[in-house]
């Protein structure tokens, strides 16, 4: 199944993924180098559009690109998971109870079928695709508040530490409790109780940072399989 998803990927996609994959599985570790020369051997290019995968990289928290050095894999303390997660979870509450007077029942019902194909996807475990449909879930309720500023502004918020996102649903356990909390929570919107619907997506947020720091390891877990680079 996998080399069938590859063949449909483009160079630079191949690259990005297989970097974020090494990093996810450990095999690339928290401050080590990334190697250029290394990956254009592998992928038989320049390094032009490695350099650009790299730029991309940093925005999303996996690398952090030194001038002059090149690319280390980027480190995340305690401090930094639970100042994002509290970040994320006053903004999403405050997008969540705007919403909730806004969304239409068309909208919640399809909120509704997105959380039932996650519970799909969570079933069969491909963290990756839950990850991508996740994030449409809260994008629909998000974009429901009616505030284009702050959709903006969680969309780069959530951009930069996409990797903490990533390693938080790769728990064992998470995605399947993601779903149950989706499930209250789109209840609050059917009742149109905006104090629940911002209490329900800031204790969702904040659930998120605790069992990355409750493990101590930010965020070295994820079962992915390792990469050679």
């Amino acid at each position: 199944m996998k080399k069938n998803v590859e063949k449909h990927l483009t160079l630079r996609e191949r690259i990005l993924e297989t970097i974020r994959d090494a990093i996810m599985s450990g095999a690339l570790k928290p401050g080590e180098k990334v190697a250029e020369p290394e990956l254009a051997t592998r992928f038989g290019i320049s390094r032009t559009p490695i350099r650009e995968a790299f730029r991309q990289l940093e925005s999303e928290g996996y690398l952090t690109v030194i001038p002059r050095k090149g690319a280390l894999v980027a480190s995340f303390s305690a401090k930094d998971v639970e100042e994002f997660y509290a970040i994320k979870s006053i903004l999403e509450g405050y997008a969540a109870r705007k919403a909730c007077s806004r969304l239409s029942t068309r909208e919640i019902n399809k909120l509704e079928a997105i959380n039932e194909k996650l519970r799909e996807i969570a079933q069969e475990g491909d963290v990756r695709h839950f990850f991508k449909v996740h994030n449409s879930f809260h994008d629909l309720f998000i974009r429901g508040a009616g505030n284009e500023k702050l959709h903006d502004m969680i969309a780069a918020l959530l951009q930069k530490f996409q990797r903490l996102r990533l390693a938080s649903l790769s728990k064992p356990g998470r995605m399947l409790i993601s779903v149950e909390e989706h499930e209250k929570i789109i209840e609050a919107f059917r009742s149109r109780d905006a104090v629940l619907a911002e209490m329900l997506v800031q204790k969702n947020a904040e659930y998120g940072g605790r069992v990355l720091i409750d493990e101590e390891r930010v965020p070295e877990v994820p079962p992915f399989p390792e990469t050679d680079l």
